[in-house]
C-alpha cells in the first residue's frame, strides 16, 4: 500500500506503482516446516515464501513474477520413533590436518614464526547411513535422533621439518687396472621432508680415485662389453619381405606404409566369422658394444662365440573383445517393504576374442547397479504369516508310547494326552479386510519370526459313574398321586440319593427309586397317642386312655383331619389300674424288627412284643396272666421280594425337531457357537429286580423318568483345506542328460476336520507330476587340428640383421581350433568358451634345425615298469643322418640319449589323524510324511561306529586322497551308547478296606519297585524302607451299617435258693447280636467286631418280682433332652437338668410310701449331654482314573458328623441341629505329565568346514520337537555332532624366487625368472609343500609378468641406481615428547651411483618411497661434539636411538634464532651466520652438530651487548677472567679476618635469599647454551 501525499497526483502514483512492480522479487525466507504425513517417505514439508521489493519490504504477492516462485512444498520422509533402530551417524577417521587459511582463503605462510607447531584444520565425512545395509539417506533421518557430528576440528601442524638423511657410507674401492677410476659413497633417507621442509639432497657423492696409473703402450685404456638393448614391439612384416614358396614377392601396389595383415599360409578360414585370426610377427633388439665411459664402440670389439639373437618371432598382440552388453536384467527390489535399501540389477557380456600375445586382458564381464532407490512408486510388497491348522484330537496313546514304546493298549483311555496341528506360512494380505483362512501354503522360509508350537498336552476327560447313598426304608403304601386318588392299588417306595456327580462323557448313575405295588393305600392316616390311664370309680380297677388322634401325610407332616379318609378314633379308650393284691403287668415292649425285609410264597415276615409280671397278686386278688398272654405276634413286610424301578437307555444325540424351530428364531444360547435347539430323545424301561424287563403299569408313572430333553444343536462342519501349494519348481539351469528323473510336487493341508455330518475331506493333499520342458546342457568340445609349419623371421630381416639367408632357429607355429557340437558340427567359439572350459593353446614355440644342429629321433616310449616300487622306466633317442659325425653331438651331458625317471608307484600308507567322533548312531530310514513325528522314531541309543579320520600318503611322503587308504576315509571302531531305563514300578494294589468303621478313616494303596533307573532315566518317586510308594484317601463309613439288635428280656428269675418265694430280687437275660442295617434281610447276624464295641448293650441286667403288698411303680420314662446351647456357653450359670418320671401302678397294702416318682440329674457335657459339628478332612490328592496315568483328576474331602466328645456318629445328628454343611467336596485337579523331550531326526552331514588339508571338521544338528515337561527325560545337552574330515591333500601353484638378472651377454636388458610348480600340502600352519605333477594342479595359466620381469645389468661406465636400502625405523611425530598421531612412517630410498662424469647427465633421478607402521616411537635430535684437539673439534647431529644424521637438518639440529647454518659439502656443520636484519648478537649453536671451525674473524669484541664472553674462540679462559678470580679470592680472605676481629653483636633474624655465584673458572663452552622450547621431529 501507498499513502499518497496531496502533491501527489493519481496518476504519478500509479505510475509508480507500476514500475515497483519490476523491481520486485520472491524470497523464501520461511524455513522449512516439520515434515507431516505417513511414516516414512511419504511426507510433505512446506514454508512461507514472501514478495519482497528491493527496497526491503513486503509487497502482494502477484507483483512477483509467478514463474520466479520457489516451491512452498515439497516432498520429505516422515521419521517416526521406532525408525531409531534403523538408522544412524557413520562417522569416518580423521583426514591428515590442514593449515588453517585466511578469512579471504589464502593458505598461511610457514615463516620462522613457527616455534612449535601452527593451527590447522581436520576434516572428517559424517553420513547418515540405514543399519540395515550401509547405504547413505538423508541427514534429516538421524538429526532427528542426535545431532549431527562435528566434521571438522582444530589441530595443530608442526613446524616445517625438513629431510633427515643418514652418514655417508665408507667411500667404495677404487677399482684395479690403469685409467681414470671414480669412487663413490652413499647415503639413506631415515625421514622424509614434512610439512613444507626442504627436500632430501643429493644421497650420493662421486670423487676420482687419488691415484692415476696412466696405461702401458699396447694396454687399453677402457673395458668393452656387449650390451643388449630391449626388445622391440611385435611388428608385421611389409608385403615385400613375404616369402611364399621360397620366392619373394616386391610390393609394386602402393609406396604407401601402411600395414599389411599378413596370415600364415596354412590358415583356412572358418565359415563362422573366426574371432581368433593368429598373425605371426616379428621383434627385434640392439646389440652394441659398451664403452668403460659409457660410449658406444665398434661391434668388432666386443665379439663373442655366441652372439645374441637380434630378432625373434612373435604373436601380434591382440586385446580381448566382448560383445555388446545385454540388456539390464530386472531390478531385485520390485515393492516397497519399510527396508530404505536399494535394488540391483545386473548386465553381462561375453567374451569374442580372448586376449594374446600380451594385448589387453578382458574387462569385467559382469556389471551391477543400484535401482528403485526411493521404491515410492513401487507397490507394497507381500508379507506372510504363519498359520496353523485346528488341533486334532487328543490323542493318549502318543504320550504312553513315548513313555514305553512296547506299550499296547489294554481298554479306553483317558487322562493326559498330546495334541498336533499342521504348521504352514501363508500371504498376508494388507489389502484385504477380511484374512483369508484359506491362502495357499507357500514356502516356510518365507514367513519371520519364532514358529508356533506343533504340539501341547492336552486331556481326555476320565468317565466316572456317581456316588449314591444307601436306600431309605420302604415308605407306606400310597396312592401314585395323593391329589388324584384313584384305585385301590396304590405303591411303597424306597429312595437313595446321589453323593458325588458323575463324570466325563460315559459317566452313568443308578436308579433312585424302587417301588413296589401295593393294596389298599392311604396318603393320609392318623396317628394316635395315647395318656395315662384314669380310673373311673375309685383309685383302681376299671378306667380310660384319653386318645389324641393327629392325620399325618405318607412324609410324616401334619395335614387337615379332612384329609384322613377313615373316620377319626374314639377319645376314649378303657383300660384297667391294678387294685391293691392284683397282679401288675408291665406295658406292652415295642415291637421287634421284622425278621424279613420282603415276603414270598414260602416265608414271610414277623414281628413280636412282650410284657412282663412286675408284681404278684395278693390273696383275693386278680390273678397275672398266663405266660403265652405275655407276648403277641403279627406279620410284618407282607409285600413281594420283587420290586420295580425305571430305567433309561442313554441319551441320543441331538437332532432338529420341528416343534423348536420358533424357539430357534427368538432364543439365543450362550456356549458354543450352535446352529439353534433341538432334542434329544431316550427309551425308558420298567425293570423287575433280578428279573429283567416288566410292564409299564407295575412301575409308578410319578416317578418316571423324561423321555425328551431341549439340546443345542452343533453346526456341520465341512472340512477345510488350503488351496494347493504352487508346484515346486523345475531346476532352471540345464541338466545333464543320464541325470535322475527330476519332479516336482505341490501340497495342501487340511485346516479343519470335517464333523457333524459335514463334507468330508479329499482324498488326495500330495500330488506329484515329472517336469516338463527341461532344459539339458549342450555339449560342446574343441577340436584341436594339426600344427602348421614353423614361421621364423622374415629371409630380409635375417639378412639385414645377421647377415644370413638361412631359413634356420627359432620360430612360431599356429594350429587350428575349431568348436563343435554333439552332432560334430560346427559352433560359436562363445559356445565352446561357456560349456568347453579354456581353450586348447594356439601357438607354440618350434625350430627349423640349422645345417650345423644336432639331429635326433624322436624319443621311444618309456620302458614298462615292474610291481616294485622302488624301480625305474627309460626312454631312448638317436642321432641322425651327419649328427652321428659331429663331435659335439656325441656329448652326452649336453645332447642326452637316455632319460630315466622312477616308476609311479601304488604303495600308500595311512595315519590316523585327530580325535575319535562321538558314537555315531546309524541312521533310520526315512519315510515321506508330512506332519510332525512324535513316536520316538529318532534313534537316541544302541550300537554305532565312532570315526577317526586318517592322513593317506604315497611311498615318497606325499599327500594323496584318503580313498586310497580306505573307501570311506576313516577308521571305524564299534561303540555303543547305553540306552536310559526309567524306574519302573508295578501297577496299583486294590484300595484297602476303610480303616474305620464309623466315621471318617483312611484307605491305602501301594505299589512297590520292580525295576531302578539307570542311564539317566526318568527317576523313582520317594519309597520307603521296602521299596513302595503308597496313596491314601480318606474314607467315610455310614455309622449305623452295623448295628447291635437285641431280643427280649426273658422273665425275671428270683435268686433265692427256696422256690416257695416267689417273689423279690432276681436276674433276666436277653440275646444280642450284630447286624448289616443295609441289608434287606434283617434276620442274618453278621461278625460281632463289625459292630462298635463301646456301646454292646448288656446281656443280662438285674430285675425284681415284687410282693403282693408292695407298692408298684412303672418303668422310668426317657430322660427328657438337654438344652443345645453352643460349646462356648456351656456350662452357664443357669443351672440345667435332665427330668424322668415314672406313675404308680399299686398301692401299697400298708402305709408305707412308694418310691420316688421323678428323677432329675444335671446336664454334663460330654457325660449325658452333647454337642454336635461337622468334620470336613484336608483336599485329598489328584485321584485319576483307573485308566489315565495323569491329566486331569478329582481331590476329594470328606464330611462326617462328630459328637463333642470326638466320637463320629451318624449324620442324622448333625442334620437334625440344621448346621450349615460345606458345598465343595470335590475339586478339579491335574496330574503334571511326564513327557519325554522329544528330538528329531538328525540332519544331514555338512560340507567339510575346508575342502582339503588339516583342521576340517562335519557336523550335523537335530532340533527340540517337544520339550520335556513334568519328571520326563530332559533334553540332551549335545544337539550337534562333529566329526574331523578326511585329510585330503591341498594342491597349489607355488612361484619360486626370483632369479638373477639372466643375461646372454655381458649387460644390458635381460629378464628375471621364477618357476612355477604344483605342490602338495595339509594347509596346516607350517604346511610342508612336496612338489607333485603339474596336472593335480589343474589348469592355470599365468600371465608372462607373473614367470617374467624384465631387469638390467649396468654395464661399466653407465650410470644406475643402487638396490634398495633397508627401511628405517619407524618414526612417530612428536611435540615435547609427546606423540602427535598413532601411525608413525618409514622411508626407504634408491640413489645413482656415477661410474663416468662424462656420462653423468644420463643419471636417473634417486628415488624415496614412504609408508605406514605401527609401533613407532618419538625421537629427538641434539648435536654432539667431540673433544678439542689442535683448536678444532669435529661437531655431528644424532638422533636419541644413536643414529647419526646429516644434511640439512633445519628443524631437528641447528643454530639458534636469527642465525642459518652454513653447511659444508659433506653434510657437517662449517659454521653460523646472523642473518641480515637480526639483533647483534652471537651465534649460539643449539646443543651441539657439525665440526667447528676458529671463529676469530667473526668475533670483534669482548664484550657485545651486555653479555661477557669468558672464553677465546678456541676455547681458552681469557686472562681477564684469571684477574677477576683472584681478586675475589682475596676479598673473600679479608671478610672473613675482619669477621673475626670485630665484636660480635646479636643479630635480628631476617630472612633472605641466597646470593647466586658463578665460577667462571669452570665454564668449558666457548659459547652460551640455549635450549629451544621443543624439539621439531619428524611427521
Amino acid at each position: 500500500m501507498y499513502k499518497l501525499n496531496s502533491s501527489f497526483s493519481l496518476n504519478q502514483s500509479l505510475g509508480r506503482y507500476i514500475n515497483d512492480v519490476h523491481l520486485c522479487f520472491f524470497n523464501p525466507l520461511g524455513p522449512w516446516g516439520r515434515c507431516t504425513g505417513n511414516c516414512g517417505p511419504g511426507g510433505i514439508q512446506s514454508r512461507g515464501v514472501w514478495c519482497f521489493h528491493l527496497e526491503g519490504w513486503t509487497s502482494l504477492l502477484s507483483n512477483c513474477e509467478e514463474a520466479d516462485k520457489p516451491e512452498n512444498e515439497r516432498s520429505c520422509f516422515r521419521v517416526c520413533d521406532w525408525h531409531g533402530e534403523l538408522f544412524e551417524w557413520e562417522v569416518s577417521e580423521w583426514q591428515i590436518c590442514v593449515l588453517a587459511p585466511f578469512i579471504h582463503g589464502e593458505v598461511k605462510l610457514r615463516t620462522s614464526e613457527c616455534v612449535t607447531a601452527q593451527h590447522g584444520l581436520q576434516h572428517r565425512t559424517v553420513h547418515c547411513i540405514q543399519k540395515l545395509n550401509r547405504t547413505v539417506v538423508i541427514s534429516e533421518i538421524c538429526e532427528y535422533f542426535a545431532p549431527q557430528p562435528p566434521t571438522e576440528q582444530a589441530c595443530l601442524i608442526p613446524c616445517p621439518r625438513d629431510c633427515v638423511v643418514s652418514e655417508f657410507s665408507p667411500w667404495s674401492v677404487c677399482s684395479q687396472g690403469c685409467g681414470k677410476k671414480l669412487q663413490h659413497r652413499t647415503r639413506s633417507i631415515i625421514s622424509p621432508p614434512l610439512y613444507g621442509g626442504l627436500m632430501c639432497p643429493n644421497l650420493t657423492e662421486s670423487r676420482a680415485c687419488d691415484s692415476y696409473i696412466p696405461c702401458p703402450l699396447g694396454e687399453e685404456e677402457y673395458m668393452f662389453s656387449l650390451k643388449v638393448g630391449p626388445w622391440s614391439k611385435c611388428k608385421l612384416p611389409h608385403l615385400k619381405e613375404v616369402s611364399l614358396s621360397g620366392r619373394t614377392i616386391v610390393d609394386f601396389s602402393s609406396d604407401s606404409k601402411e600395414r599389411v595383415t599378413f596370415k600364415h599360409q596354412g590358415y583356412k578360414p572358418h565359415h563362422h566369422s573366426k574371432p581368433w585370426d593368429i598373425e605371426i610377427g616379428y621383434q627385434t633388439r640392439q646389440v652394441r658394444c659398451s664403452r668403460s665411459d659409457g660410449k658406444n664402440a665398434m661391434l668388432s670389439l666386443c665379439m663373442q662365440d655366441n652372439f645374441p639373437l637380434t630378432f625373434q618371432s612373435c604373436v601380434m598382440p591382440k586385446d580381448c573383445e566382448t560383445s555388446d552388453w545385454s540388456s539390464w536384467s530386472y531390478c531385485s527390489k520390485t515393492c516397497q517393504s519399510g527396508d530404505l535399501s536399494p535394488g540391483f540389477r545386473s548386465r553381462s557380456r561375453n567374451v569374442k576374442h580372448i586376449a594374446i600375445g600380451g594385448g589387453q586382458e578382458c574387462p569385467e564381464l559382469q556389471e551391477k547397479e543400484a535401482c528403485n532407490l526411493g521404491g515410492e512408486l513401487l507397490q507394497l510388497c507381500s508379507r506372510y504369516s504363519w498359520k496353523t491348522s485346528e488341533w486334532k484330537e487328543c490323542q493318549v496313546t502318543l504320550l504312553l508310547e513315548q513313555q514305553d514304546p512296547h506299550w499296547h493298549t489294554t481298554g479306553s483311555l483317558c487322562g493326559g494326552g498330546i495334541q498336533t496341528r499342521e504348521l504352514y506360512c501363508q500371504f498376508l494380505n494388507l489389502l484385504s479386510q477380511h484374512s483369508s483362512n484359506t491362502s495357499r501354503p507357500v514356502d516356510k522360509k518365507l514367513c519371520p519370526g519364532p514358529a508356533p508350537a506343533t504340539s501341547r498336552i492336552c486331556n481326555v476327560p476320565c468317565s466316572t459313574d456317581c456316588m449314591v447313598s444307601s436306600w431309605s426304608a420302604w415308605g407306606l403304601c400310597v396312592h401314585e398321586n395323593c391329589q388324584d386318588p384313584q384305585g385301590k392299588k396304590g405303591f411303597r417306595l424306597r429312595q437313595r440319593h446321589i453323593l458325588m456327580e458323575s463324570t466325563g462323557p460315559d459317566g452313568n448313575c443308578p436308579h433312585l427309586v424302587e417301588s413296589l405295588p401295593c393294596d389298599d393305600p392311604m396318603c393320609y392316616q392318623w396317628l394316635v397317642s395315647e395318656g395315662v390311664c384314669i380310673p373311673d370309680h375309685g383309685k383302681c380297677g376299671l378306667g380310660h386312655h384319653i386318645l389324641k388322634a393327629v392325620c399325618q401325610n405318607d412324609r410324616g407332616e401334619e395335614v387337615s383331619g379332612n384329609l384322613c379318609l377313615a373316620p377319626p378314633p374314639p377319645e376314649r379308650m378303657a383300660c384297667e389300674i391294678p387294685c391293691r393284691m392284683d397282679c401288675v403287668v408291665s406295658q406292652w415292649a415295642s415291637w421287634s424288627a421284622c425278621s424279613q425285609s420282603c415276603s414270598n410264597k414260602n416265608t414271610g415276615g414277623k414281628q413280636t412284643r412282650t410284657r412282663t409280671i412286675l408284681a404278684l397278686p395278693g390273696d383275693g386278688g386278680k390273678p397275672c396272666p398266663p405266660p403265652q398272654a405275655l407276648q403277641e405276634y403279627r406279620l410284618c413286610n407282607d409285600h413281594s421280594c420283587t420290586h420295580f424301578y425305571w430305567e433309561t437307555s442313554p441319551w441320543g444325540s441331538c437332532s432338529e425337531d420341528a416343534l423348536v424351530t420358533a424357539l430357534n428364531a427368538t432364543s439365543n444360547w450362550s456356549g458354543e457357537a450352535t446352529c439353534g435347539v433341538g432334542i434329544q430323545t431316550r427309551k425308558v424301561f420298567c425293570m423287575k429286580s433280578h428279573m429283567g424287563q416288566a410292564m409299564i403299569k407295575r412301575c409308578p408313572d410319578s416317578t418316571r423318568p423324561e423321555t425328551v430333553r431341549p439340546c443345542l444343536l452343533p453346526c456341520k462342519r465341512d472340512c477345510i483345506v488350503t488351496p494347493f501349494s504352487e508346484w515346486t519348481p523345475c531346476p532352471t539351469s540345464c541338466q545333464q542328460e543320464n541325470g535322475t528323473l527330476i519332479k516336482q510336487s505341490r501340497y495342501r493341508i487340511v485346516i479343519q476336520e470335517a464333523a457333524n455330518g459335514g463334507q468330508e475331506c479329499p482324498d488326495t493333499l500330495f500330488e506329484e507330476r515329472e517336469c516338463e520342458d527341461i532344459t539339458y546342457c549342450p555339449v560342446y568340445r574343441w577340436k584341436a587340428h594339426k600344427w602348421n609349419s614353423c614361421i621364423l623371421v622374415p629371409e630380409s630381416v635375417r639378412q639385414g640383421m645377421m647377415g644370413t639367408s638361412e631359413a634356420c632357429g627359432k620360430g612360431l607355429q599356429t594350429r587350428d581350433i575349431t568348436c563343435l557340437s554333439d552332432d560334430n558340427q560346427s559352433a560359436e567359439m562363445i559356445d565352446c568358451l561357456k560349456w568347453a572350459g579354456d581353450m586348447p593353446p594356439l601357438v607354440q614355440e618350434c625350430h627349423v634345425a640349422c645345417r650345423d644342429d644336432c639331429m635326433f629321433t624322436p624319443w621311444s616310449k618309456f620302458t614298462p615298469c615292474s610291481t616294485d616300487c622302488d624301480t625305474v622306466r627309460t626312454r631312448r633317442r638317436q642321432l641322425t643322418g651327419k649328427s652321428r659325425k659331429k663331435e659335439k653331438c656325441q656329448n652326452a651331458e649336453i645332447y642326452p640319449l637316455v632319460e630315466t625317471e622312477a616308476c609311479p608307484c601304488e604303495a600308500f600308507t595311512s595315519q590316523p589323524h585327530g580325535n575319535w567322533s562321538e558314537c555315531i548312531l546309524p541312521e533310520s530310514k526315512k519315510e515321506a510324511q508330512r506332519g510332525l513325528r512324535l513316536r520316538g522314531d529318532a534313534k537316541t541309543c544302541g550300537k554305532g561306529v565312532r570315526l577317526q579320520a586318517i592322513v593317506c600318503s604315497d611311498k615318497n611322503g606325499r599327500l594323496v586322497d584318503p580313498s586310497y587308504c580306505s573307501s570311506s576315509g576313516y577308521i571305524e571302531e564299534e561303540c555303543f551308547i547305553p540306552c536310559p531305563f526309567d524306574c519302573k514300578l508295578s501297577d496299583w494294589s486294590n484300595w484297602g478296606s476303610c480303616s474305620s468303621s464309623c466315621g471318617i478313616g483312611v484307605r491305602i494303596r501301594s505299589k512297590w519297585l520292580k525295576e531302578k533307573p539307570y542311564n539317566g532315566g526318568r527317576p523313582c518317586p520317594k519309597l520307603d524302607l521296602k521299596n513302595q510308594v503308597h496313596e491314601a484317601v480318606p474314607c467315610y463309613s455310614e455309622c449305623n451299617q452295623y448295628s447291635w439288635v437285641v431280643e427280649h428280656w426273658s422273665p425275671c428269675r428270683i435268686n433265692s435258693e427256696l422256690r416257695a418265694f416267689r417273689c423279690g430280687e432276681g436276674i433276666q437275660t436277653r440275646k444280642v447280636r450284630c447286624v448289616n442295617t443295609m441289608d434287606d434281610s434283617e434276620s442274618g447276624s453278621v461278625d460281632s467286631a463289625l459292630c462298635n464295641q463301646a456301646e454292646i448293650p448288656a446281656e443280662a441286667q438285674a430285675c425284681s418280682l415284687l410282693c403282693p403288698n408292695e407298692c408298684v411303680m412303672s418303668e422310668w420314662g426317657q430322660w427328657s433332652k438337654c438344652p443345645q446351647v453352643r460349646k462356648a456357653s456351656f456350662p452357664s450359670s443357669h443351672f440345667r437338668i435332665l427330668l424322668r418320671s415314672r406313675y404308680l401302678l399299686r398301692p401299697p397294702l400298708s402305709s408305707r410310701t412308694c418310691a420316688e416318682d421323678s428323677q432329675v440329674q444335671p446336664c454334663i457335657l460330654n457325660e449325658n449331654c452333647f454337642q454336635y459339628h461337622y468334620n470336613i478332612t484336608e483336599w485329598s490328592m489328584c485321584q485319576l482314573s483307573e485308566n489315565a496315568t495323569c491329566g486331569q483328576g478329582v481331590k476329594t474331602r470328606l464330611l462326617s458328623c462328630v459328637r463333642s466328645d470326638g466320637k463320629s456318629v451318624s449324620m442324622n445328628y448333625c442334620e437334625q441341629q440344621n448346621l450349615e454343611r460345606p458345598v465343595k467336596m470335590s475339586l478339579r485337579c491335574l496330574v503334571e505329565c511326564a513327557v519325554n523331550c522329544q528330538l528329531s531326526e538328525w540332519t544331514s552331514w555338512s560340507e567339510c568346514s575346508q575342502t582339503c588339508g588339516h583342521g576340517g571338521r562335519r557336523s550335523r544338528t537335530r532340533f527340540i520337537i517337544i520339550p520335556a515337561q513334568g519328571e520326563g527325560r530332559p533334553c540332551p545337552v549335545q544337539l550337534t555332532q562333529q566329526k574331523t574330515c578326511p585329510v585330503k591333500p591341498c594342491y597349489s601353484w607355488v612361484m619360486g624366487t626370483w632369479s638373477s638378472c639372466i643375461l646372454e651377454v655381458d649387460c644390458g636388458d635381460g629378464v628375471q625368472v621364477r618357476n612355477l610348480s604344483c605342490v602338495v600340502h595339509n594347509a596346516s600352519a607350517s604346511p610342508t609343500a612336496k612338489q607333485v605333477e603339474n596336472t593335480l594342479c589343474g589348469e592355470w595359466l599365468p600371465q608372462e609378468s607373473v614367470l617374467q620381469l624384465p631387469c638390467s645389468v649396468p654395464c661399466p661406465g653407465d650410470c644406475h641406481l643402487t638396490e634398495w636400502s633397508e627401511w628405517s625405523t619407524c618414526e612417530l611425530t612428536c611435540i615435547d615428547g609427546r606423540s602427535f598421531e598413532s601411525m608413525g612412517r618409514q622411508s626407504r630410498s634408491r640413489t645413482f651411483v656415477i661410474q663416468s662424469f662424462e656420462n653423468q647427465d644420463n643419471c636417473p633421478e634417486q628415488v624415496l618411497e614412504t609408508r605406514p607402521c605401527t609401533g613407532g616411537k618419538c625421537y629427538h635430535y641434539t648435536w654432539k661434539a667431540s673433544l678439542w684437539r689442535d683448536n678444532e673439534r669435529t661437531v655431528w647431529c644424532q638422533r636419541s636411538d644413536g643414529i647419526n644424521v646429516t644434511g640439512i637438518s633445519g628443524g631437528v639440529c641447528g643454530c639458534e634464532k636469527g642465525y642459518t647454518e652454513i653447511m659444508r659439502s659433506d653434510g657437517f656443520l662449517d659454521y653460523c651466520v646472523k642473518i641480515p636484519g637480526s639483533e647483534d648478537k652471537k651465534a649460539d649453536v643449539k646443543n651441539i652438530a657439525a665440526k667447528n671451525r676458529p671463529v676469530n674473524s667473526k668475533i670483534h669484541d669482548i664484550f657485545k651487548g651486555w653479555s661477557l664472553q669468558p672464553l677465546d674462540p678456541d676455547g681458552r679462559v681469557k686472562l681477564w677472567v684469571y684477574g677477576v678470580s683472584a681478586g675475589g679470592f682475596l676479598l673473600l680472605i679479608f671478610l672473613i679476618f675482619t669477621s673475626y676481629l670485630c665484636p660480635r653483636q646479636p643479630l635480628k633474624r631476617t630472612n633472605f635469599r641466597p646470593s647466586v655465584l658463578i665460577e667462571f673458572s669452570k665454564m668449558k663452552f666457548p659459547v652460551p647454551i640455549k635450549s629451544q622450547n621443543w624439539p621439531k621431529v619428524p611427521y
